[in-house]
């Protein structure tokens, strides 16, 4: 297809071999490989394709419709389709092709993957990866998740988010196997477990949610799974426990990084310190820094132990990138003289563990005190009437903000009273219980599993009738 060095490749498909063979056909040419979630626009696509500047795209029956009109918006002519489009060329045709030698020229910073930012607060923005940090990360997280070699692991985060990609890199460095899963669905998902023997589940929080609720779990025999960690968001200390009394595994683990640097720091002993994301990973360095909106805030502003402030990552780390693709702007905001600035809020214990307490941005300030959304929503799903709950914050006249929490119930009996009454006999303090709830048939969630509360302040969910929600 003419695809060369340096050349970006974008792919927009739900996972599947054929994306994963592409991946390695990336790294052996020294193309780009640069994924993309196929439930996007065609808009959203499109400024991919050209900010990517890709020359050729690989698409599926699923992307097919808004990926051709994409490449036509952009440009691109060269498209590998496995939807059998006229005037593409089809995958099965290519692999009857000879095989390509690796290129001996490829160097260890080459880039060889470029993801993009979900895009919350904007336009998605480009995360280059050379070929020394990916190895170094995957490498990183098969020790510090204690991987065996020959591991059998879930292949169901999608290869455009970083876990995705780790996983399947993983699987390939400890000569394992990437069983896949197309989307995600928690009774697929078990039955894969159990039908396939997976070992490793290397999760988002939300789809082991949904798989401990699903009927079917009680009797699939997951019994196979040894390794069970968790990334991409925080986890409620009662979905942890149900966790790990559910598996049993041997490890389990909690991992936290992002697709700019991949490891900022890991536990892998929660049961010492259930919640915590541990201490800064192999060659990293965090610090807690003070929160300022305007971006003023040095890496050297350290906060008093205890105390909540920005989570700060070197630069120096060998998994980092170099800063993002044609984005200067994202670059001054987000580094700054050698530290990366997560925009998560958290704090060291006495110990120097790390616990995270939310985004900067999702911060709620009510009355002049701070609020973190997480802390509440942990109580709330320790009521046993919640499946999931979201809480976001609302302008109010006279506090500024107020609480405001979103619920999937699991129970009919679930009401904003009875939920009160809850969180004034918690150890919440009072100030933080929320002060409005909105029952709804779902919470937001990325293609990843990630808490969308953006889409819940703009309105986007489905309210459910019959449930009382006033509060005095």
């Amino acid at each position: 297809m003419g695809l060369g060095r340096g050349d970006h490749c974008a792919c927009i498909m739900p996972n599947r071999y054929e994306m994963a063979t592409a991946y390695f056909a990336c790294q052996i040419l020294g193309a780009i490989f640069t994924p993309f979630n196929w439930r996007a626009t065609v808009e959203e696509i499109a400024y991919v394709l050209e900010d990517a500047e890709a020359v050729l795209i690989l698409i599926d029956e699923d992307a097919a419709p808004a990926a051709r009109k994409a490449a036509q918006n952009s440009g691109i002519e060269r498209i590998v389709s496995i939807a059998g489009g006229a005037e593409e060329t089809p995958f099965a045709e290519l692999l009857e092709a000879e095989p390509v030698k690796p290129r001996p020229s490829i160097k260890d910073d080459d880039i060889c993957l470029m993801l993009y930012t979900s895009g919350t607060t904007g336009r998605p923005k480009g995360v280059p990866r050379s070929i020394s940090a990916e190895r170094t990360a995957a490498m990183a997280c098969i020790a510090q998740l204690r991987y065996r070699a020959g591991e059998r692991s879930l292949g169901v985060m999608p290869l455009f988010h970083t876990m995705g990609i780790r996983v399947l890199l993983m699987t390939a460095l400890i000569g394992g196997a990437w069983v896949n899963m197309r989307r995600f669905d928690p009774a697929g998902a078990v039955g894969l477990i159990a039908a396939e023997n997976i070992n490793a589940l290397f999760l988002v929080p939300t789809m082991f949610h949904d798989m401990l609720g699903c009927p079917e779990f009680a009797d699939a025999g997951t019994g196979s799974v040894r390794n069970v960690a968790y990334a991409g968001m925080a986890m409620t200390s009662t979905l942890e426990r149900r966790l790990a009394a559910a598996f049993m595994p041997d490890v389990f683990a909690n991992y936290y990084g992002s697709s700019e640097i991949f490891t900022f720091s890991y536990c892998d002993d929660l049961a010492a310190k259930p919640g915590s994301a541990g201490r800064a990973g192999m060659g990293q360095v965090l610090r807690i820094v003070r929160v300022d909106a305007e971006g003023t805030v040095s890496g050297d502003d350290i906060v008093p132990q205890g105390e909540i402030g920005e989570v700060v990552a070197t630069m120096n780390s060998a998994e980092a990138f170099s800063g993002y693709w044609k984005c200067p702007d994202a670059d001054r905001k987000a580094i700054r003289d050698g530290w990366y600035f997560t925009g998560d809020l958290g704090y060291f214990d006495e110990d120097g563990a790390l616990f995270l307490c939310g985004r900067v941005d999702d911060m709620i300030i009510s009355g002049g005190e701070n609020i973190h959304p997480e802390e509440v929503e942990d109580t709330l799903a320790a009521s046993g009437l919640v499946g999931m709950a979201a809480v976001v914050g609302e302008t109010d006249e006279r506090w500024g903000q107020k609480v405001v929490a979103y619920i999937e119930p699991v129970s009919a009996e679930a009401s904003a009273v009875l939920l009160d009454v809850h969180c004034r006999e918690s150890a919440l303090a009072g100030f933080k219980r929320p002060r409005k709830y909105v029952f709804v048939e779902k919470i937001p969630v990325s293609a990843s599993g990630k808490l969308l509360r953006r889409l819940l302040r703009e309105g986007d969910y489905v309210a459910l009738e019959g449930y009382e929600t006033a509060l005095e």
